[in-house]
Order: C-alpha cells, then structure tokens, then sequence
C-alpha cells in the first residue's frame, strides 16, 4: 500500500513500484482506493465511470493491470444482492422494506464504502491472478479510518448481536431470522477475511510517502506510531520530491535563487536526518525531484527503473503499500539501485533490508512470583509520537489502547482475564503493562 502525502506524487509512486513489478515477469493489479480517481491522471488516461457499473480493469502494459474501484458502484451492487436474498422469502414479513432505501442513501453510513473496498481487494488477492497488488490509498487520515473500520465493525456485531445467537437463528425454525443470520454471517466472513490479510505481514506492508517538510515529517511519526497499533507491517518510509545538490559554490556572489536553492536543499537533508533518528529500525528512502511530472506510461516507465527493486520472495497486499504473491502490494525491501542519477535511494548507497519492523506481535510473559502473587507484562510495540496522547482503558476481556489520535481494542490473552492493570509504562518504543492477578478471579 502506498499511503501518506505527495498527491499525484503518490500516485506515480505507486505506479512507478508497479511497473518494476511487471518489468520482473510478475502478474501485477494495480488498484486505486483513492475516491480522488487521480491514478487515471497519472497513467494518462480515463477510466469509464458509468452509471450504476463497477468499472473493469485494464492493461496497460504487458503483466500490469489497472483499476479505480468505485466505492459508490460496488454499494450499489452489494446492496441489489442482499436485497434480492431478503425478498426470495416472499411468504414471509421482515418487518422493514429494502426496496424503500435507494443505495445513494447508504452512501452517509460511516465506513461502508471503504469496507467494500477492501472486501474487493480481499476477493482479488484470494483469486490468485496476481503476484503482487499495488494499492494507491487515500490520504492519511482517511486510510487509517480504513484500515480500523474491519475491527470496529467485527467489534460492533458481536456486541449487537452475538456469534452464538447467530448460530442458533441460523438453524432455527423461525424464517425471518434465519435468512437475517445468514445474511450476517456472509458479512462477517468477508470482514474477517479483510482483517486478517491487513494483520498478515508475510503478505502485506505499507510504505508511506512523505515530503521533507517539518509538518508532513510529524505527520509521519503518527502514522508510524498508528501502524504498530494496528499492526501493519510498514515497510519503508519514502521522502519524495527532495532537491538534488548543487557544485560547490565559487568565488563569486550567488545569485539569489541560487542561495534559496542551496538553504532549501540543507533544510530537507535535515528533515531527513531527524526522521531516521525517530524511525532508526525504518529503511527511509529518498526520490529525488524529477523536474516535470511524469505522467503517461512511458515517463512512468523510465521512474521505474530506479525505483528501488524488490525481490521475488512472499506475496504482498496492503492500502498504499506493496505486497508479494496473491495479495495487495506493500513492497518488499530490496536492493537499493545505486545509480548515480537515481532518484530514489538510501543515502548510504547499501542494501535496505527487510526487517518486519513495527509488527511485533503483543507478548505476555511471566515476570515473577506464582499464583496470587505473580507479575505479568504485556508488551506491545508502539512507538508513540506523542505520550501525552496515550490511553489506557479496559472493557471486559478487551484491553483499549488509544495514542496519537487512533484507539484500537485488543483482546487480552487467556492469563490476563483473570487480572487486573498494576502499571503501564512506555519503554523503547514498547508500551509495558504490568498485571496482577485478581484474588477473586485466579483459580485456587
């Protein structure tokens, strides 16, 4: 997945690692998930939008494959299937009319559009046409509602309405709510599937783009600290549109463009500097400024050939990141190109390893003591921006973690249940919670 700032930066971006993709010999999707439809702009050409279609895929190269997914037309489509299941029971009153709702009204329903797209990219990657699935996703903000709406919504159904309650109507005698159950479940299953491919970070990882501006690089601290909450493997940090050096300035008086030019370049290398200080176990990558925007197959052709290339291992899947094998590309961290005018590189020139940094799973371990009087830890990866955003909270058997402006509900291990929250701290990057057990809760 290829998310974060840069516009139609991003978007050429995206293209760009697509078509090293398919230069390689993969079979490569490239999707858009940004409603924005910029990926036809940077390819050079429209794609059709008709009414009430999903709109079909192109080639536009041999082994690479486009497509804007339409949030607005799957909605529609999805809508006329689960409808059509309701009113096969003619025999029976549901109690409410879907043919009095038009799908344009869905549309406000917080995070439906998105879930849809996601289910579709699920669908893609367990086709097994493609080697790898590049995402072009949304702006930051939005990507990451995406990227919670599977949890939330998992979350929100089983509270409503119970797996167990699920299964009993399913198989009951009452029609009505067994035609319902079923329903639920169809969607449940397909959530879940959307789930699990973004938590699977042998097959999907995001790369984030950014630009070497002191308010965009705080951005991306987030971002980065939202990825180890959720999860997602983030697989590199690119700086894009950075200013390649000037010669050394001779005896005469500069001109003064040519003074802006130079302070300009200075500050984006500090910029660079201090985000691999905050993302010491991040590769950060650098693509240079190109001048005119490459639009257009051919242009993009030629940026892939310095984008840095990734290898043939695992499959990738992920919203704005590049993946490997049936699934959504996140990218995999390859060899740098060292070309000499290559505008995208690592600025020691080395290999850029594949460290699956930032998705350590959530560890609990036994500190000391037994029984009543032992200490539990409970750590989990999160390299927070700011501390001062962090919260803790507990609901049940969930444990709710919140920093950065994201929250995210974790389910407690089976040990933790029976415990209660002694101390939380944060240290090198990992959030430590320190249990105790309850004396009312532990066995004897």
């Amino acid at each position: 997945m290829f998310v974060g700032k840069g516009g139609v930066g991003k978007t050429t971006l995206a293209c760009a690692q697509a078509m090293g993709h398919a230069r390689t010999g993969q079979r490569v999707l490239l999707a858009s998930l940004d409603q924005a439809h910029s990926l036809g702009d940077a390819l050079g050409f429209r794609f059709a939008h008709d009414p009430g279609a999903v709109p079909g895929m192109i080639r536009v190269i041999p082994g690479l494959e486009v497509i804007e997914l339409d949030s607005l037309a799957l909605l529609e489509d999805r809508f006329r299937e689960i409808a059509g299941v309701l009113a096969a029971d003619t025999g029976h009153d549901h109690g409410f009319d879907l043919s009095a709702l038009d799908p344009a009204e869905l549309t406000g329903l917080p995070g439906v559009q998105e879930l849809l797209m996601l289910v579709e990219v699920t669908q893609y990657a367990a086709d097994g046409e493609w080697d790898v699935i590049v995402l072009d996703c949304p702006p930051t903000a939005d990507m990451l509602r995406i990227l919670t709406a599977p949890e939330t919504l998992l979350g929100y159904l089983d509270r409503i309405w119970p797996p167990h309650h699920r299964m009993m109507a399913a198989i009951g005698t009452d029609l009505r709510r067994a035609v319902l159950a079923a329903t639920m479940q169809r969607i449940v299953a397909a959530v879940t599937e959307v789930r699990d491919l973004l938590a699977d970070s042998e097959r999907t990882s995001a790369r984030l783009i950014t630009l070497a501006e002191r308010v965009a690089v705080a951005e991306s601290a987030r971002v980065y600290s939202a990825t180890a909450l959720l999860g997602l493997r983030l697989q590199a940090v690119v700086v894009n549109k950075v200013l390649p050096p000037v010669p050394p300035a001779g005896p005469q008086p500069q001109h003064p463009a040519v003074r802006w030019y130079t302070h300009r370049y200075a500050e984006q290398r500090d910029v660079i500097a201090g985000l691999r200080t905050s993302m010491p176990d991040i590769p950060v990558l650098v693509a240079g400024h190109t001048g005119a925007e490459p639009v257009g197959i051919g242009p993009l052709a030629g940026l892939a050939c310095v984008v840095p290339a990734e290898d043939t291992g695992d499959p990738v899947s992920g919203g704005g990141t590049a993946g490997t094998g049936p699934g959504s590309d996140t990218g995999h961290a390859g060899p740098v190109r060292r070309d000499t005018d290559a505008p995208m590189r690592d600025d020691a020139g080395s290999p850029v390893a594949a460290p699956h940094a930032g998705t350590a799973l959530p560890a609990v371990r036994l500190e000391s003591g037994t029984g009543v009087h032992s200490v539990y830890a409970l750590r989990i990866r999160l390299p927070v921006a700011d501390p001062a955003t962090l919260r803790l909270g507990r609901v049940e058997d969930d444990l709710i973690v919140g920093a950065d402006g994201l929250r995210r509900r974790l389910r407690l291990a089976p040990v933790l249940r029976r415990c209660t929250v002694s101390t939380a701290e944060l240290d090198n990057g990992y959030l430590v919670i320190r249990f105790r057990p309850d004396p009312q809760e532990w066995p004897r």
